[in-house]
């Protein structure tokens, strides 16, 4: 059975609504890491650092009264080794859809978990598959407010759902927490820590 009671090491709304789907109590803890893509970092590399600076930024917090896992997460998205963060203007939220109609990309979710000592890392891999989207599509999308907080400039669970032929993985792992991951990963560090 996984814990009911975790940090999560993140302000994602989105985050916070998926473990409260499968029923973890969960406490915010501020983090500020800095996102920057480094140099020849592939997007594996660079998604599982992030995530891994957040969950120890978090375990470092000084505001945390219990011993819970901390999660840290964190959603790219990119085609080949592209990565698409999240866009800075509306310009550069139009550019990324752009690159992203009609074609397939990819979305990878790292999650990590520490507790105490421990730290637990995964990674979900899923593929996305966007219908041809016409200007007004983009500009109506753009438009709506909804690209600018989101990787690749698009959140699934929202209006762009509609722009979406198919996936193939984890559709949490899209939205930015996959649930089987962070279930799987919560219960092997909480197993560990009672040994």
């Amino acid at each position: 059975m996984i814990a009911n009671s975790v940090y999560l090491a993140s302000q994602s709304p989105r985050r916070g609504e998926l473990l409260s789907q499968i029923g973890i109590h969960y406490e915010r803890l501020s983090n500020k890491v800095c996102e920057k893509h480094l140099p020849d970092e592939s997007p594996e590399q660079l998604v599982l650092r992030l995530a891994v600076s957040k969950a120890q930024a978090g375990w470092a917090h000084g505001k945390r009264q219990h011993f819970w896992p901390v999660i840290g997460s964190d959603t790219i998205v990119h085609i080949e080794n592209t990565v698409f963060g999240k866009p800075d203007n509306n310009e550069e939220a139009k550019a990324m859809l752009r690159q992203l109609s009609g074609r397939s990309h990819q979305v990878k979710t790292a999650v990590a978990v520490v507790l105490g000592k421990r730290l637990l890392t995964k990674n979900s891999d899923s593929r996305v598959y966007f219908h041809t989207l016409s200007d007004d599509d983009i500009n109506d999308y753009v438009e709506s407010g909804e690209s600018l907080d989101k990787a690749g400039a698009y959140g699934i669970q929202g209006m762009a759902g509609k722009f979406v032929e198919r996936i193939e993985g984890s559709y949490s792992g899209i939205v930015g927490l996959p649930l089987d991951i962070v279930s799987g990963l919560v219960k092997e560090v909480l197993a560990s820590s009672s040994q």
